[in-house]
């Protein structure tokens, strides 16, 4: 073979050489590194430009918004009119424009119709235009919008029920944020539920919604040997404060059933068979002061919801006042030899509930409380080591729900051996205790029946539970699977000894 020629193997070996994979693996990471120095390099000197000239003085002349084909222009001038400079007393410094552009791009991702990463540029106008002046920037925010349409299915396991649910939303109708949700679902326990739901944010603040809604579902009750069918509608309206806390107040139009009694249904529950409507208005309230919604270390979380119906001209045929109070802490715990945060957390929560009933209307005559509205207690999601509805007045086989409850929970959280406390899992040691009762009947009035039977919460031992087990925290909701021990039980309460499974956003 002629010298200086290569052969087919020598080719192959030399380009293999070439591309060998590690290689270009290695060069691939050095190329990522060297742009990552780059932009870091960017940021840095960008940071320290701003720095230098955060006092300068700067006139925001125009804003623009790159990418938002489907939003309208009314929409949008509310957002950023009123922080052009034109629309000011007085000039800004360019850290003061930077961050009024930067909370006008934060309510606008707030709006979840644009993807989150919303860049913003700053540029001077052409020095040749007549109309500018040295001071002038132009504001350019490069946005990618959302699909218009969604569609979601999947099942649901928890709470001792199965399910398959359907999602469509279709986002910014009009041009402005609206939308519309369509959810429908079929479980095991709930054997049918439809929602559609309208949503608007009110003169393009996130913080400011309105809501109107329509619902049907048909839900088991095996703990009380009954179906409930519901059928309404209603419109909310939610905002926020200041100091962050949320309000929402609204009105609902409810038409309820009480259908489909087992054979053995007691007296009680047949009693409250039939048909029944509820007009009322609700009012909630929260603050959430926690660092993580499922798995929280330090922080603070706070809500109560008040509703009354039937009374003066809500009609109706059920009447009441029904307020309910929610407060949990966590507090993160040290440990010796672990420096920062050692992922122990203790955290300890209280739910409170009082049902009130009122006469109907303008009338004079006050009803007892029907089985649809009272509090049921017991379950994976509040008062662990119980069954669903099992703690509580019963009449047979049946838990008939109370008028006034308390319940109080402390749970330690330790991250698992081995795994780390930046993972979502946790192991769990719990202690709970819980009571709801009933106004008595009687001779007595309203509230002497009401104080009386308040009075009895503290009487004696509630029912008390503890255990251990595993938490996992998912994005959308948090699951536990423990193993629990009822401690304590008053005559005629169920308790669940062994494991118990529950999922769910609100967990005591």
């Amino acid at each position: 073979m002629a010298e200086g020629v290569d052969t087919g193997d020598d080719l192959f070996e030399s380009l293999r050489k070439q591309v060998d994979p590690k290689k270009l693996e290695e060069k691939a990471k050095a190329q990522a590194e060297r742009e990552a120095a780059q932009s870091a390099k960017a940021a840095q000197r960008l940071g320290e430009l701003i720095g230098s000239n955060s006092s300068l003085p700067v006139t925001i002349s125009s804003i623009r918004l790159i990418g938002a084909s489907h939003t309208r222009r009314s929409f949008l001038d509310r957002i950023f009119d009123p922080i052009l400079t034109a629309n000011r007393d007085k000039a800004y410094t360019l850290q003061e424009a930077l961050q009024e552009v930067g909370s006008a791009t934060d309510k606008l991702r707030r709006f979840e119709i644009y993807h989150p990463s919303l860049s913003t540029f700053v540029d001077r106008p052409d020095p040749t235009d007549p109309n500018s002046s040295p001071t002038d920037i132009d504001v350019y925010i490069q946005a990618r919008e959302r699909g218009r349409i969604s569609l979601k299915t999947g099942t649901d396991l928890g709470n001792v029920e199965g399910s398959a649910y359907g999602n469509l939303t279709w986002r910014n109708i009009l041009g402005g944020a609206e939308s519309l949700n369509l959810n429908a679902s079929a479980g095991t326990r709930t054997r049918s539920a439809y929602q559609a739901t309208f949503d608007t944010p009110i003169l393009s603040d996130p913080d400011k919604r309105a809501t109107v809604d329509v619902l049907a579902s048909s839900t088991l009750k095996p703990w009380s040997s009954h179906e409930e069918v519901l059928k309404g509608a209603g419109a909310k309206y939610s905002w926020a404060t200041k100091s962050g806390t949320r309000h929402q107040v609204g009105y609902t139009g409810m038409w309820r059933q009480v259908t489909g009694l087992a054979a053995n249904a007691s007296p009680t529950v047949r009693t409250d068979a039939g048909d029944s409507v509820k007009s009322s208005i609700i009012h909630t309230w929260f603050a959430d002061r926690r660092d993580h919604p499922f798995l929280p270390t330090r922080g603070y979380y706070m809500k109560t919801v008040s509703e009354i119906a039937g009374w003066g001209p809500l009609q109706g045929d059920v009447a009441f006042w029904k307020s309910e109070l929610e407060t949990s802490a966590a507090i993160p715990i040290p440990i010796l030899g672990i420096k920062g945060d050692s992922g122990v957390s203790l955290t300890g929560g209280i739910r409170g509930g009082m049902l009130y009933p009122l006469a109907i209307g303008f009338g004079s005559e006050i009803k007892p409380s029907r089985i649809n509205d009272r509090f049921q207690l017991g379950g994976p999601t509040d008062v662990r080591g119980f069954k669903m509805s099992g703690l509580g007045p019963r009449d047979g086989p049946d838990a008939v729900g109370g008028d006034i409850y308390a319940a109080a929970s402390a749970n330690l959280l330790m991250p698992f051996p081995r795994v780390g406390k930046d993972t979502p899992l946790r192991l769990q040691l719990f202690a709970n205790a819980g009571r709801l009762l009933a106004l008595q009947d009687g001779k007595k009035s309203t509230s002497q029946s009401f104080y009386s039977t308040a009075a009895q919460i503290g009487d004696g031992l509630p029912s008390i539970a503890a255990g251990f087990g595993v938490v996992y925290a998912h994005p959308v909701a948090r699951f536990e699977l423990n193993f629990s021990l009822p401690l304590a039980l008053r005559k005629g309460e169920e308790g669940r000894k062994g494991l118990q499974f529950g999922v769910g956003i609100n967990f005591l």
